[in-house]
């Protein structure tokens, strides 16, 4: 599943959309593009320029020189494509193509992607891999629920999902089950230093599935650092592992 990492790659590879003349869009994906019909999208971009890609947490903005804002969100499965596919396009849900002949693509084989017009991002928190000291001891130490939900909360920080979640956890040497109210100051700051770790590390790398916790991420798998059994069970609605050693 796409995280911060995976997001930010995408945005970086929508870089090579600006600058170009928008010349046609397909929009006929009526799930993805909703609540737009078709076609809506395409008359308000069509003839207009991309002047810059954005990113928080999960969510893609590319803002026009003089018009509307294109919002893009990757999805369960997602990426963007900027080569045209051999065969019929079936997993490109929504394209843009350019004055010069080039395009881009949401492909995605689970079809949860978006992309809408204007997006409102006032219910997204702050970047997880910009969030300021402050911030993040504020929203993330908040309350009494897990630490491991309020790391997938989007809504309190942006662009963790399950595997970075579990990586970071494990690189702060902190349960997934304990209270965030329990959670002392230099703990939290811990916390978001592993977490920016984590998030420079999957960019660099290619994506959160190259984190040092992740292939041991399975059924009878063991602690990386110390070789304990992990434990296995659901919190804040997903699968999650951890070493009750190593995060006791």
């Amino acid at each position: 599943m796409p995280e911060l990492p995976e997001a930010e790659r995408a945005r970086v590879t929508l870089e090579s959309a600006l600058g170009r003349r928008i010349a046609a869009v397909d929009d006929t994906d009526t799930y993805v593009c909703r609540p737009h019909p078709p076609g809506e999208i395409a008359s308000a971009l069509v003839g207009h320029t991309f002047a810059g890609a954005h990113r928080r947490g999960k969510f893609l903005w590319l803002v026009t020189e003089d018009g509307p804002t294109l919002g893009l969100h990757l999805g369960m499965a997602g990426h963007i494509a900027l080569e045209a596919p051999a065969e019929k396009p079936l997993w490109d849900r929504f394209t843009v193509r350019f004055e010069d002949g080039g395009r881009f693509a949401l492909r995605d084989r689970r079809r949860l992607g978006r992309a809408v017009l204007n997006p409102d991002l006032g219910h997204v928190g702050p970047d997880a891999a910009t969030v300021g000291r402050d911030a993040f001891r504020r929203l993330v130490g908040a309350g009494h629920t897990a630490i491991k939900a309020r790391l997938l909360d989007q809504g309190a920080i942006a662009g963790v999902g399950n595997l970075l979640a579990d990586q970071v956890l494990w690189q702060a040497r902190i349960a997934p089950r304990r209270p965030t109210s329990e959670l002392s100051t230099e703990e939290l700051d811990l916390l978001r230093r592993q977490l920016r770790a984590a998030v420079r590390s999957a960019i660099r790398q290619g994506g959160v599935h190259t984190g040092s916790f992740i292939p041991a991420r399975e059924r009878e798998g063991a602690c990386p650092r110390c070789g304990h059994p992990l434990e296995r069970a659901t919190i804040g609605g997903r699968t999650t592992y951890w070493c009750p050693v190593c995060q006791g």
